[in-house]
């Protein structure tokens, strides 16, 4: 599969079957078919409660680990650099049962990054996605921070 090229529901298939969300109870439920949003849900079993019997921070995190990076990357491109630098993770109240997690980019965003990492650049930006209970109260604020740069030329890199 060609990450930059695969249409929403294969991605989401994929990545539903790939052992870090699928063993947390971690489950995309849906991928844009623009790539700007992603929605993740958090299901509350045995394996994934802490000693109080509500959900494992670490598992809350995972369920939000990839998507910014992955989102900017769809429409960034292959000749731009786009990594996770930095995490914060606000736990506000308990999480029990589903939790959801909406990530929404806009194409405004994405052209601004584009412009600011044009020369070449290291541009660090912060996104944050709060996940939310059955009733819409907010567990927990993820606050991640998106390295982005563009791929310098190959022939413009000076041989040593």
């Amino acid at each position: 599969m060609k990450a930059l090229t695969a249409k929403p529901g294969i991605v989401r298939r994929y990545m539903n079957l790939w052992p870090p969300f699928a063993f947390s109870g971690i489950h995309i439920t849906g991928i844009g078919a623009d790539f700007l949003s992603a929605e993740v849900r958090l299901r509350l079993h045995w394996w994934n409660r802490n000693v109080a019997g509500v959900h494992f921070g670490g598992s809350l995190f995972a369920m939000t680990d990839p998507f910014w990076m992955m989102l900017l990357l769809r429409h960034l491109g292959g000749d731009h650099v786009v990594w996770d630098r930095a995490a914060e993770v606000d736990f506000i109240k308990p999480g029990r049962g589903d939790v959801t997690a909406r990530f929404v980019l806009t194409q405004e965003e994405v052209e601004r990054l584009r412009s600011l990492a044009a020369d070449g650049g290291k541009v660090l930006e912060w996104f944050s996605v709060d996940i939310t209970d059955a009733d819409g109260d907010v567990v927990a604020r993820v606050r991640k921070q998106v390295y982005v740069r563009r791929k310098r030329n190959r022939a413009q890199v000076p041989v040593v």
